[in-house]
């Protein structure tokens, strides 16, 4: 069986759980802490990063959210999520591109480093500035995915695909920190209510970080604001 080495707030191993959920394939969770720069796992992955995937039985060791994704779409046929057109390919490869790289950077980046890494690993006081700055960013960027569901059933296109699963755990993880202000998106928390009911989300919203607890609506459903 398929080893996923993650912790509960990791947006990429979010992208590879909800990608392993929707094609049914089995998994063990095996939780990593990558700050504690544990020596077993830098022999698995020398870069320190989640999540890693290992299945010794194959003698399979997959690193980096994307090529774990991208694996998992050659080898596996159900529930393709790059799909459609080459045209349709490359605008979902862009957009998950933007969630793992400019969303990550901007939103989930200084809420993971202000409101988990300083509260278990440094013991700091989070900046109010920098948590600001943050839900400043996420607003904009609802505001894009708003524009692409004004346009789109789905973030890429008619069907769901990849870059829904990337924007679901950018979000997902930025709304159990309390960085997402759902006001005046009804857009993009309408197609995140779809989302969260799916059975691929439904672990994930079970799950939480120890000494964080998430807003109350955080794994409700049918939330409102």
């Amino acid at each position: 069986m398929w080893q996923l080495y993650q912790f509960p707030l990791c947006p990429f191993s979010r992208k590879v759980r909800l990608l392993l959920g929707e094609k049914g394939v089995g998994y063990e969770l095996v939780r990593e802490s990558p700050w504690d720069r544990r020596d077993e796992f830098l022999d698995m992955n020398p870069a320190g990063q989640v999540p890693v995937m290992a299945n010794t039985a194959r003698n399979i060791l997959l690193m980096d959210s994307m090529a774990i994704c991208e694996y998992l779409e050659e080898t596996v046929d159900k529930a393709a999520m790059i799909n459609g057109t080459a045209v349709n390919r490359a605008e979902i490869r862009r957009l998950v591109a933007w969630f793992d790289t400019q969303f990550f950077q901007d939103v989930t980046a200084p809420l993971l480093g202000e409101r988990m890494l300083k509260r278990i690993v440094t013991k700091a006081a989070p900046e109010a500035k920098l948590l600001r700055e943050a839900m400043k960013a996420a607003e904009r960027h609802l505001d894009y995915t708003d524009y692409l569901l004004d346009h789109h059933n789905w973030m890429a296109g008619a069907t769901m695909s990849l870059a829904d699963l990337a924007a679901a755990a950018q979000i997902s993880v930025a709304d159990y920190l309390g960085g997402i202000d759902w006001k005046g998106h009804e857009q993009t928390a309408r197609w995140y209510r779809g989302l969260k009911s799916r059975p691929s989300f439904r672990p994930l919203l079970s799950e939480r970080m120890e000494g964080i607890t998430p807003p109350k609506e955080y794994d409700d459903v049918d939330f409102d604001f």
